[in-house]
């Protein structure tokens, strides 16, 4: 056991973004076990962990130290499209895609954990997430909407949106949340399971349904 741990620490102390680097993950990764079990090498390097089976293409992409990028994970800039910037210790779960186009970019703030199959497609508008946000598998987040007008196909028309996506500190979205563009999801609120989040959600509420709406608040003296 004290072999695989100076095995793993040797190679992701060398760990990084580049060809080698990411040799150095790979190598650390030899005998660990799987999934979630692996998050410890995040700690060991100075960029974290990125699994081999990651893909990362045309990436601005910014690490801090602590962050767990799992197999299956893609990060795809488009051209013109905005950075990634993930703070300490935020984990991205496998199967998560992160696209950015023109006009779009994601930033996810300290411990921030984003389960698998989640996909942050950000065009025309930027997402934030806070620290401590919460998210459950199969959510998906959108800033920007697409043309419909009669006429033209729909291919051809342009993007449009009412502003970019916000998810404050230590909110909580429950499985398959959509979010919109221009909406603002406040600090502590949670968003039910399937909700599809198209105006914003103040601060400690929770909100259900497609489209979300307020039931109620984490504070249950707001519920009198």
């Amino acid at each position: 056991m004290q072999l695989k741990a100076r095995w793993a620490g040797f190679w992701m102390r060398r760990s990084g973004l580049s060809r080698w680097g990411r040799l150095a993950m790979r190598l650390a990764g030899w005998g660990q076990p799987p999934y979630k079990a692996r998050r410890h090498l995040a700690r060991l390097g100075p960029l974290g962990y990125i699994s081999p089976q990651a893909v990362l293409h045309g990436v601005d992409l910014h690490l801090a130290r602590g962050c767990f990028v799992d197999d299956d994970v893609a990060v795809f800039q488009h051209p013109g499209g905005g950075p990634v910037h993930l703070a300490e210790r935020v984990h991205l779960y496998r199967g998560c895609i992160v696209e950015t186009g023109p006009g779009g970019s994601l930033r996810i703030g300290a411990d921030s954990h984003i389960q698998p199959r989640c996909q942050f497609t950000s065009f025309a508008g930027p997402i934030v997430l806070g620290e401590r946000v919460q998210v459950a598998p199969n959510c998906s987040f959108y800033p920007y909407g697409h043309g419909i007008a009669a006429g033209q196909p729909i291919v051809d028309q342009p993007l449009h949106s009412r502003g970019g996506i916000v998810i404050e500190d230590d909110a909580w979205l429950g499985v398959g949340v959509v979010v919109l563009d221009g909406v603002v999801i406040g600090a502590g609120a949670v968003i039910g399971a399937g909700a599809v989040v198209t105006h914003s959600v103040p601060a400690g509420a929770i909100a259900l349904g497609a489209p979300a709406r307020v039931v109620g608040y984490r504070d249950v003296t707001r519920n009198a």
